[in-house]
């Protein structure tokens, strides 16, 4: 894949794939589900990967190959130059403070017995030799960072607000200077206004630390905001990866296309409001079961482009302009 950055990845990956085994019921053949189908990235520090799709697009199987929560099936990745996909127990182990993550739901993802002091000292005890005055220091600088007071070090998280919780997780997720967070719907389970405070929050970190995100969304607004690049997945096969700008201007996939035109726009001019709409009435039926995904494009039979051929052919990922590949064999006829 081009890349229009230098410098090297802090992440990679290379035909990154997942399948689980599951059971189809009781005396029958175990299926395959292809959580993930030949994913290939790479992501710079100080930039923001977005990861978007519908629901059982492989976002979250993602999340978990690269916070190293499971093995991939197949594949390479690579953080900060280290392929842990085949490294050993120890050296996962040894990298995992290298790569944080901050959960969707602020409510969940604290310990409600615990105060929040303690809470964001646990990575230090836990991966570092530092005494607890220095824990506790670098606790409260923490704090600081996050926009939080110094008396909230002593309260639980039940006297929070689900902004104020957020906060809190990300300044946790930070405690270990890691090099990449996963960031997987931070913004989706809080207010409107308060999703805003976050975003900016995390730009800000961003630009202080150059620590690099894998920002996990369904939400096509936040991500135009927030990423540097995007990455379009469905069904756990990439259909478009481009730069931010290059893919809302002129996305190229069709499925990219729908998800773009189902975005509500305040404002939109009568004409681009009736382009949506359109979009809106071609992307329809339900996601297909990924025990028995389509052969050959997994997107074809939602797509209102889809020919005989695409039942035929696994598109591969070509280059259609700077840094920006898509998954079509229908390309150059759509336009």
């Amino acid at each position: 894949m081009s890349t229009v950055d230098s410098d090297p990845p802090v992440l990679e990956a290379e035909a990154l794939t997942r399948h689980y085994a599951v059971s189809t019921g009781f005396l029958k053949p175990r299926a395959t589900v292809r959580a993930l189908e030949a994913v290939s990235f790479s992501l710079t520090a100080g930039r923001t990967l977005a990861v978007v799709g519908e629901s059982g697009c492989g976002k979250s199987t993602l999340a978990r190959q690269v916070t190293m929560l499971e093995k991939p099936t197949a594949g390479l990745l690579r953080l900060a130059g280290t392929d842990v996909a085949h490294a050993d127990a120890a050296t996962r182990k040894a990298m995992r403070r290298t790569v944080q993550m901050v959960f969707q739901n602020p409510f969940a993802s604290l310990n409600p017995r615990k105060k929040i002091g303690q809470a964001l000292e646990e990575p230090l005890a836990i991966n570092t030799a530092l005494a607890a005055p220095e824990r506790e220091a670098r606790a409260r600088a923490m704090l600081a960072r996050v926009g939080l007071r110094p008396e909230h070090y002593a309260r639980y998280p039940h006297m929070f607000s689900g902004g104020q919780r957020q906060r809190v997780a990300i300044a946790r997720a930070l405690m270990l200077e890691p090099r990449v967070v996963v960031a997987d719907e931070p913004v989706s389970a809080l207010d409107v206004s308060i999703q805003a405070q976050v975003l900016n929050l995390l730009m800000d970190l961003q630009e202080e630390t150059g620590v690099a995100y894998v920002f996990i969304s369904h939400n096509l607004a936040v991500v135009e905001l927030i990423a540097d690049e995007v990455l379009v997945m469905y069904l756990g096969r990439v259909m478009e990866r481009a730069p931010k700008a290059a893919l809302f201007a002129a996305p190229r996939h069709p499925y990219t296309r729908a998800l773009l035109a189902s975005t509500p726009k305040v404002g939109a001019a009568r004409g681009e409001a009736a382009l949506a709409s359109a979009a809106r009435t071609a992307l329809s039926g339900e996601l297909p079961s990924p025990l028995a995904p389509p052969s050959g494009c997994v997107f074809r039979t939602r797509c209102p482009h889809a020919v005989a051929a695409c039942a035929e052919v696994v598109p591969p990922l070509v280059p259609v302009g700077p840094a920006h590949d898509a998954a079509c064999i229908r390309l150059d006829e759509i336009g």
